[in-house]
């Protein structure tokens, strides 16, 4: 072959080279791009399943959330004279296991009160508890009839009240989930503390207590040792937990 020959084939595949590498290039960047987009779309699933509850913090402005502090809830709200300031005791059935219950209408009568009202409607029936936590914090929360997280019975209320001041939930407390930063955005969403956590409280302040689990408690400790879902700390529990049979007098 004559060296002119000899160029043009080496010009040849290396023009060839450089084309693959540049194709390479491109397939390596558009699959970075799809890769960044599927994790950011799964952080945001994320961030709307588990976006009301202890632990999580929404970037609120720290002057709108005073202001919000001070606002009336709305009629659909339960009255908190229903709870009647005093103790009340109850029940409910997760998975078919009884867990005693004692809610403190004279130390969180608003909480009680909308507790009491819904559960009197029927609302928490056929239910679940779609959220475990298992490291640093550890919660079962329950009360969103969609499994979504997100859900709520049409209203949201507060303040705060009867939370810690030492940021420490014992186990066996019965507290409001609520948005992050934001102390008027309870509905129907509750936790259950199965071992001792402190929970910090953020701008809007802490976690409002409205009672304890009086019995019961080795099957949300048995729930939680089972793990979630998908083998994280914080997510779905691995087996669905039905709530039902729940009372209270």
């Amino acid at each position: 072959m004559k060296n002119n020959d000899k160029l043009a084939s080496f010009q040849a595949k290396q023009g060839i080279k450089v084309a693959r590498e540049a194709t390479n290039r491109k397939d390596d960047r558009l699959v970075l791009i799809i890769s960044g987009g599927a994790l950011g779309l799964a952080l945001l699933g994320q961030f709307l399943y588990f976006s009301i509850g202890p632990g999580f913090v929404s970037p609120v402005d720290e002057v709108a959330v005073e202001s919000e502090q001070t606002s009336i809830n709305s009629d659909l709200v339960p009255d908190p004279a229903l709870a009647e300031n005093r103790t009340w005791t109850g029940a409910l059935n997760l998975n078919d296991q009884t867990i005693g219950l004692e809610l403190y209408g004279d130390l969180a009568p608003q909480a009680t009160a909308n507790f009491i009202s819904l559960a009197k409607s029927g609302y928490f029936e056929g239910g679940n508890c779609h959220r475990l936590t298992t490291a640093g914090i550890f919660v079962l929360q329950c009360g969103d009839p969609t499994g979504t997280g997100s859900g709520d019975p049409g209203y949201k209320f507060g303040p705060i009240e009867n939370a810690p001041s030492d940021d420490m939930y014992g186990e066996g407390v019965l507290a409001m989930a609520r948005v992050g930063g934001d102390g008027n955005s309870m509905g129907s969403q509750f936790f259950i503390v199965y071992g001792e956590s402190q929970i910090l409280s953020d701008a809007a302040g802490g976690y409002t207590v409205f009672g304890k689990v009086t019995s019961g408690l080795d099957s949300v400790k048995a729930i939680a040792e089972a793990g979630t879902a998908d083998g994280s700390s914080d997510g779905a529990p691995i087996n669905a937990v039905l709530l039902s049979g729940i009372s209270v007098e």
